[in-house]
């Protein structure tokens, strides 16, 4: 309805109900008095009247008559004519001529009967009005006496209609008569249900009801699409009458949530026009979907009470402390908008229940921003936290997610399987790491443009938790592909464009790659993969087995699952696989290494041939002889769990060092020490790391040796010796022999990440289907580790297992995940100040 129209609607109800009519009224408001000859010749199709047959001369109807006479205009407002039919005495017709009959009014629609009433039921004008529009919405308004038909009915409109569903002491009150003019407009729009029993009130009603008063409750059951999913009940509070329930209706009609692009002071809807409080939520582009929740989570809570708004800061500007979260907008004219900073969605209820809260809450705010700008300026340490700081700096950057598929819960299962390779990012808006992941993932969808068969989509886990836990999907971000019938292979490496982009192309080709003929066996070792692939493999991997070695290449089959994406690896089993492997001097179960930097292929005899001692095997094989340590590398060597031989330098090591190290690595005994280096041009962490060894940096090249995993000595190779494999090997002897002294020991504390890993088990709620909502954001257990934690860590997050919670009544009595505003976009940017107090590298 227009807004012009709802100023004026609440305070006059019935304009409409007069409008409509005008046409079917007669000119009089009085009681009509008819023979039976006029009053039946009279009657019009379709055309209620109420009649009562009397006597001319008949003292004890008098009562009656003078309500009959009272009730006469308000029943005509709704067509319906009121006569008396004055019966002769010599009448003996069915209407006049049994005593019975003139004690009873009957109700026709034209010239059918409808109902016959006894006198003593219709005994003020509230009771006549009552019955007669009872008698007369008989499809309109259902009456119940058991729970099993008003089940029924709801059942039967689920997905469909809502429902009002009103318990009035008895019939004939005025309780019963506002339900009933109500039910004459609104009866086609929704179904309304009446009832006189009190122990439907009680099974209806989430509190204890008092029996001795109506209520009335409107049922949500529209949104309600499965039929074991109750209908959401909001009861109205107010007495029952004609404008409060017609007040109350209009409220339940009203969208959940308006979306507002203006100056919340031009802002004008429904509940400010009916008296009610407006409650805005600050949002912005990133955290929109989680915004959104949170508003509708609310808006459920405040139903009847107050409306809700969703405010995007990027739409209008502002002029309001950043940090602000909520406003709160009042039908008082004159009074400015209030913008708070709230915790929970339990605040923002008590503020709209407490006007008094509001000066309160401010009084608190102003306190507390003096506080953190004497915190300010005391503290100027860097935060910690890089990834947050990044994205709350670039939160104002636009991504063009178009160019990624969006997936929800209806989406997801037809997806997945239209490509051949769908690649899913499961996230959640909120969340630092996840968006910064969002960025290189479409950076990543940028690279694969054109290639067929590659489809890139997301999931947001906030939007969609039941998808997420349906897949199994317990931190984020997490990169899963599927394929046809094939089980998802989750993406486990760093979250580089280049690497993840290696991942996607690899994982096209089948792993491992059976090769039916020895000259494909060879052009593989040759490097000769689809073109598309040349710029992504490095080294190829090649099983060759006889027909009496079915456990190792079953094993091998199994490994070639756990490394697919991360290496390519191919299998030859026919007859001439024995002369295959005797080329390369060994003897089936083998391994073929095709390395294409140097075109060289090593054979590797299989000794072990479980899957786990293949995957390790051939990690291990991969891995370059003197490699350049980086950040994204270092976990790989870090699973070896062995010391580090590793030579420091500013920029490329000389030439000379560098042959020294590589025939040391050479000659080095199989995983005795990872021998390495570190360009701190490449690698400006590595700095940090000398410091951390020697308090100060020394001068480079150093060549230093560390276990990581076993007491944490360092020791410096000396600076006056040149760095020769006889050198190093000396003095790497006088280190086993307890000759040396270390130069520091590195404390016994586990490396950890600088902040604790979240519990995304725990923060994912299913709560009703109409709405699913952000868990409080907190941290897991400290013990737990990040993602980018080394693969070989023991460490990992605890999670528990989440079953999804009832919808309707029984999901407001959870703590629902929206109750919580930190969530918000103003929230996400003051993390900048929080991440300070971490500190602790």
């Amino acid at each position: 309805m227009p807004a012009q129209k709802d100023r004026w609607f609440p305070s006059f109800p019935f304009l409409l109900f007069c409008a409509y009519f005008i046409p079917m009224l007669g000119s009089t408001s009085l009681l009509q008095e008819l023979s039976p000859q006029e009053y039946f010749g009279g009657l019009q199709a379709g055309r209620a009247s109420l009649a009562y047959f009397s006597p001319n001369v008949s003292p004890g109807a008098q009562p009656f008559l003078e309500q009959i006479e009272n009730s006469v205009e308000a029943l005509q407002d709704y067509g319906i004519s009121v006569v008396k039919v004055n019966c002769p005495k010599e009448d003996v017709s069915r209407y006049c001529g049994k005593e019975n009959a003139l004690r009873k009014a009957y109700l026709f629609r034209g010239n059918m009967l409808i109902r016959e009433f006894p006198t003593d039921a219709l005994f003020d004008v509230n009771s006549i009005v009552a019955n007669v529009l009872f008698a007369l919405l008989f499809n309109e308004v259902k009456y119940v006496e058991t729970l099993t038909d008003l089940q029924n009915i709801e059942n039967a409109l689920k997905g469909k209609s809502n429902m009002v569903f009103a318990y009035v002491p008895a019939t004939g009150t005025a309780e019963h008569r506002a339900v009933m003019e109500v039910a004459f407009v609104y009866g086609t729009v929704h179904q309304f249900v009446l009832t006189t029993e009190a122990t439907l009130l009680k099974d209806a009603s989430s509190d204890e009801p008092d029996a001795s008063s109506a209520r009335l409750l409107f049922c949500h059951c529209q949104q309600a699409t499965d039929v074991v999913q109750p209908c959401r009940k909001i009861p109205m509070e107010q007495d029952l009458t004609v404008l409060n329930i017609h007040r109350h209706l209009k409220l339940m009609g009203a969208p959940l949530v308006t979306e507002v692009a203006e100056d919340p002071e031009k802002v004008s809807t429904v509940h400010l026009q009916l008296g009610l409080p407006l409650v805005f939520i600050l949002s912005q582009k990133e955290t929109y979907e989680a915004d959104r929740r949170t508003a509708e989570f609310l808006a459920w809570q405040l139903l009847g009470k107050a409306g809700v708004a969703l405010l995007s800061r990027d739409l209008v500007d502002l002029n309001v402390l950043l940090r602000s979260n909520v406003a709160l907008k009042t039908p008082d004219e004159g009074v400015p908008i209030k913008y708070l900073v709230l915790e929970d969605t339990d605040e923002v209820i008590t503020l709209v229940e407490d006007k008094s809260k509001v000066e309160q809450i401010q009084e608190d705010e102003d306190e507390d921003e003096e506080d953190e700008d004497e915190k300010e300026n005391d503290n100027q340490d860097v935060q910690d936290d890089q990834v947050v700081e990044a994205v709350s700096r670039d939160k104002k950057r636009e991504l063009p997610l178009e160019q990624i598929l969006t997936l929800t819960e209806e989406t997801f299962h037809s997806a997945v399987l239209k490509a051949a390779q769908t690649v899913v990012l499961f996230y959640a808006s909120w969340e630092a790491v996840s968006l910064v992941v969002l960025q290189t993932y479409l950076e990543v969808a940028d690279h694969l443009k054109g290639v067929q068969g590659v489809l890139l989509s997301r999931v947001n886990c906030w939007d969609w938790p039941g998808v997420c836990t349906a897949e199994n999907v317990t931190q984020f971000p997490t990169i899963k592909i599927y394929k046809k019938g094939e089980q998802p292979l989750m993406y486990n490496g760093m979250w580089g464009t280049e690497e993840l982009t290696s991942f996607i192309m690899l994982s096209r080709v089948s792993c491992p790659l059976k090769l039916m003929t020895i000259d494909e066996a060879e052009g593989y070792l040759r490097g000769e993969l689809p073109s598309e692939l040349s710029s992504y493999h490095h080294t190829s991997v090649l099983g060759v087995f006889s027909t009496a070695t079915s456990k190792a290449k079953e094993a091998f089959v199994e490994a070639g699952s756990i490394l697919s994406g991360h290496v390519t690896m191919g299998m030859y089993f026919e007859d001439d696989a024995l002369a295959l492997s005797h080329k390369y001097a060994v003897s089936p179960p083998a391994l073929l290494l095709a390395r294409s930097r140097d075109r060289s292929v090593e054979g590797i005899a299989l000794s072990k041939h479980s899957a786990q001692d293949i995957v390790q095997t051939i990690r291990y094989r991969l891995l370059d002889t003197f490699p350049e340590i980086t950040v994204q590398n270092l976990p790989r060597y870090l699973q070896l769990r062995k010391p580090f031989l590793i030579l420091f330098s500013d920029g490329d090591i000389g030439q000379l060092e560098s042959k020294e190290m590589l025939k040391l690595a050479k000659g080095t005994p199989q995983q005795a020490f990872v021998p390495c280096w570190l360009n701190l041009k490449n690698t400006p962490v590595g700095r940090r790391v000398l410091k951390a060894y020697f308090a100060t940096v020394p001068s480079l090249p150093v060549l230093v040796w560390v276990n990581l995993h076993a007491g944490g000595q360092v020791f410096k190779f000396p600076s006056e010796q040149s760095i020769t494999q006889t050198n190093v090997l000396f003095w790497l002897e006088k280190l086993k022999a307890g000759l040396e002294i270390p130069s520091s020991t590195l404390s016994e504390e586990d490396w950890k990440p600088p902040l604790p890993a979240y519990d995304f088990l725990q923060m994912m709620d299913t709560t009703a289907p109409e709405f699913t909502l952000p868990t409080p954001y907190r941290h897991g257990d400290g013990d737990g580790q990040e993602q980018q934690q080394p693969e070989g860590s023991e460490e990992k997050a605890t999670a528990r297992e989440e079953t999804p919670e009832e919808a309707g009544l029984k999901a407001e009595k959870v703590q629902s995940p929206g109750r919580d505003l930190r969530g918000t976009a103003p929230r996400l940017a003051g993390r900048e100040k929080q991440a300070k107090r971490h500190s602790e590298l």
